[in-house]
């Protein structure tokens, strides 16, 4: 594979990124248009949380891509590879993470700290990604920050899951090794009544690194058939255009599959976390084959536009941001502008219409005041100081080279 084709940019990778955030705040918001739809819609769009796997399956590609040739497990690699994982994700969960624990403070709001009591040993938990290993205590804080616990347990088995592949070879039976070791901890500590510590088989599956690893390892496959046979389009089968209607049909099995008592989604039927975590997976990896080694789809020139582009870079923090305290302030204050206007039409004395009564406008307004701010906050937080750790003596003296900045198709 020639060093130029190593070195290319492929922005619809980035720009990947905001599709699958927003697919999430479907799932989360789509219950607004409800009455538009009849239920087989409604049950589709509340599959839209695909948009977690989508992006489980693009941090397998990409952390193989730019470590697997490269990666050593002495200390001063570590080290590195995991001062770049902190200044990737961290601050901006650090900061807003403290913001939703400021919040909690004022609003007494006890979704924040699952009605326990003890916001202090909350935030410690959330802070450290730890209580994303119980059932009951896995929507504390930012509530979709669970799937960050995720990510860091990949992050960390990352370089461990490589040197087995290298050394032992089969690294097709990784997932299910560690599935399997998934399944040893419920049945160890399902009688426990710890806050739902690895409590039940669902909660693995669908909540855990050991149950979602299957997403990880697709994309890390693909890395490799990619870094071994090039970036070269010499098919002319476009797997983007195949990719993306099989994700859509996953979705479709999930929507139509029964919701089981006390649950809200097929995905969370047997069938569904079977078509969740595996046929899902590999579809996305289609998707994301296509996307690389195609040019001139409709949807890699969207997903390719500089905007659009821009939108993924700060997709991150719109994930974090759409769903919680943030969004309810700002819920909130659309709510205060809709009386305040209706006050001042009670004293002009006309009867007309409020721009924040209808209840759909103010979710598409909300939509793009939460993108706007995803974007102050990845331009003047997120990106500087993403750059000033990765710069910074920070558990590694600086190094002007870096091996992934040399062989990584660069995505943010």
């Amino acid at each position: 594979m020639s060093q130029k084709s190593l070195q290319n940019y492929i922005p619809a990778l980035t720009g990947v990124r905001a599709l699958a955030a927003y697919l999430v705040f479907v799932s989360h918001f789509g219950y607004v248009f409800d009455e538009y739809f009849p239920h087989s819609v409604q049950r589709f769009f509340r599959e839209f949380h695909i948009g977690v796997t989508i992006f489980f399956v693009l941090s397998g590609f990409l952390i193989a891509f730019r470590y697997y040739d490269n990666f050593s497990l002495n200390k001063d690699w570590f080290k590195k590879y995991l001062k770049n994982r902190v200044a990737r994700i961290y601050p901006m969960y650090a900061i807003l993470t403290l913001g939703a624990f400021v919040y909690y403070f004022f609003s007494h709001d006890q979704s924040i700290v699952a009605g326990t009591g003890h916001p202090v040993l909350m935030f410690l938990m959330n802070i450290t990604f730890i209580r994303g290993f119980f059932d009951q205590l896995k929507f504390t804080g930012i509530a979709q920050g669970w799937s960050l616990t995720v990510e860091e347990c990949f992050y960390f088995s990352a370089p461990f899951m490589f040197y087995f592949a290298k050394k032992y070879g089969k690294p097709y039976l990784q997932p299910f090794m560690i599935t399997g070791f998934g399944f040893l901890l419920v049945l160890m500590f399902r009688n426990l009544n710890w806050y739902g510590f690895f409590g039940n088989f669902t909660f693995l599956m669908l909540f855990t690194f050991l149950g979602r690893c299957f997403e990880f390892f697709t994309g890390i496959m693909l890395a490799l058939y990619i870094r071994k046979n090039g970036l070269a389009n010499n098919h002319k089968f476009k797997f983007t255009y195949l990719g993306f209607v099989l994700i859509f049909v996953c979705v479709w099995i999930m929507s139509v599959l029964p919701v089981l008592p006390g649950l809200a989604f097929g995905q969370q039927h047997p069938l569904g976390i079977i078509t969740n975590n595996y046929l899902l997976a590999i579809s996305i990896a289609i998707f994301f084959y296509g996307l690389i080694t195609e040019d001139g789809t409709v949807l890699k020139r969207i997903l390719s536009n500089k905007f659009v582009e821009l939108l993924g870079k700060s997709s991150y923090i719109f994930y974090l941001i759409h769903l919680g305290y943030v969004y309810n302030m700002l819920n909130f204050s659309v709510n205060w502008l809709n009386d305040a206007v209706f006050k001042l039409y009670d004293q002009w004395g006309v009867d007309w219409v409020s721009p924040f009564q209808n209840e759909q406008l103010n979710l598409l307004y909300l939509f793009v005041v939460l993108n706007g701010i995803a974007i102050i906050l990845f331009k003047n937080i997120e990106e500087p100081v993403n750059h000033y750790i990765r710069k910074s003596d920070f558990l590694v003296k600086n190094k002007s080279h870096h091996p992934e900045n040399a062989t990584a198709i660069k995505v943010d």
